[in-house]
């Protein structure tokens, strides 16, 4: 699930951007990127919290560790780009 939010996420914000370039108000699309990308992280809490009650180790050790980075830098990303489209000026 949390996949499918973070996918969600990129392209609303993409969206914002386009919409913000051709003048257009980007608000909405900045709303639900920034929903979208606190859904992924609480998605992917939860299926690691899932992990933690199965004691499935190795899901936990396969993938937290990577994944905990990627969310972190794309996190960034998204509060960058809804930033821009938000606060940035239209055309």
């Amino acid at each position: 699930m949390w996949l499918l939010f973070g996918l969600s996420a990129m392209v609303t914000a993409l969206w914002g951007l386009v919409r913000m370039g051709t003048g257009k108000e980007a608000k909405g699309c900045s709303f639900a990127s920034l929903s979208l990308t606190a859904l992924t992280l609480c998605a992917f809490y939860s299926a690691d919290a899932q992990w933690v009650a199965h004691q499935d180790w190795s899901a936990l050790m396969d993938v937290t560790p990577t994944l905990s980075g990627a969310l972190w830098v794309l996190t960034l990303v998204s509060i960058l780009l809804n930033g821009i489209s938000l606060f940035g000026k239209r055309r």
